[in-house]
């Protein structure tokens, strides 16, 4: 199948991004640059995104205008994802921007249903609060708005001091810079880890997650560093952890000697080669038991390890379970 081919087999997911009066430039320009390099990264997913507002043109937060903005439509398709931007407080002498607060409130209770999922971005949590699209969720805000949403939303867990919240169908994030880690999570959920880490880097931001929310996968450790020749190397046990990859192979993929690669990767990744080809084998181990019926053994041999107790010995550094007990779990 070519290149071509493949972008025609794509699955396609639409994404509606609606800027409110006074949107905040960044809740929309980060976010949605995410979305434009995973267009680029890879070719299973197409985000086809637009921009939709209550009217033509919108005055962002720094005075720069956008235009030619879609109407509001009347359905969204299921599967769809909508996004709500922040804005910022308007001008002494702007006009009133309630009546079209009000107008996407009563737009967004009547288009967000079950089967699509509602992404704000800082105060976007305020305007979707006001639609009762909150209620009964986690969610969270830009510091400044949290009581906000608590008023609007009174039976939302409304967290605070966390960068971006999962809860369902909803995704909200606390704003500005952080919507754009909200969305290389998503992109890391609905495109690939590698994916995400391609944009990160591409857009010189490190991969994030709360504390309060799942970890993002084991295949995210230890890349938020900017070192190039240290990410070929990542990349390449990333790609085939179960080669058998010597200090010296590695090293020459790096273009250094053993001993500076060595200094670099645990400077930079924060463990050794050794620890982060077996995190990677294990991680892979991991994905065989939970996709498959094989054998131990034939799970230890495709995941790199020389044998189902290699296996369980380098497993135990990583987890406290053994991998029947996540071959169960996985499969319930």
């Amino acid at each position: 199948m070519t290149q071509g081919d493949r972008r025609v087999h794509r699955r396609i997911i639409p994404v509606y991004v609606l800027l409110p009066p006074y949107t905040l430039l960044m809740d929309v320009a980060g976010p949605v640059e995410v979305l434009r390099r995973a267009n680029i990264e890879q070719d299973d997913v197409l985000f086809d995104y637009q921009f939709i507002a209550a009217q033509p043109s919108q005055t962002t937060s720094v005075g720069l205008t956008l235009a030619d903005l879609r109407p509001l439509p009347d359905h969204i398709p299921d599967g769809a994802y909508v996004i709500l931007s922040g804005s910022v407080t308007p001008p002494d002498n702007a006009e009133d921007i309630e009546p079209e607060l009000a107008k996407l409130a009563t737009w967004l209770r009547g288009v967000i249903h079950p089967g699509i999922t509602l992404v704000t971005i800082c105060s976007g949590a305020v305007l979707a609060a006001r639609a009762g699209l909150m209620d009964g969720y986690a969610c969270t805000t830009h510091a400044a708005c949290l009581d906000e949403v608590r008023e609007h939303a009174p039976t939302a867990r409304v967290l605070d001091n966390r960068l971006y919240v999962e809860d369902r169908d909803r995704y909200s994030s606390a704003g500005i810079t952080t919507g754009t880690d909200l969305m290389l999570h998503l992109a890391s959920r609905l495109t690939s880890p590698m994916t995400a880490l391609t944009i990160a880097r591409h857009m010189v931001v490190y991969m994030r997650r709360t504390g309060a929310e799942p970890q993002l996968s084991p295949w995210l450790s230890g890349r938020n560093h900017v070192h190039p020749a240290i990410h070929r190397v990542q990349d390449a046990i990333m790609a085939d952890p179960a080669h058998s990859w010597s200090l010296s192979e590695l090293a020459g993929i790096g273009v250094m000697s053993a001993r500076h690669i060595s200094r670099l990767f645990q400077e930079h990744a924060g463990l050794s080669v050794t620890a982060y080809v077996n995190l990677m084998r294990v991680t892979l181990a991991r994905d065989v038991l939970a996709n498959s019926r094989l054998d131990m053994e034939r799970v230890a041999e495709k995941s790199g390890f020389a044998s189902p107790r290699h296996m369980r010995r380098v497993w135990s550094k990583y987890n406290t379970l053994p991998p029947s007990h996540y071959r169960r779990s996985a499969a319930e």
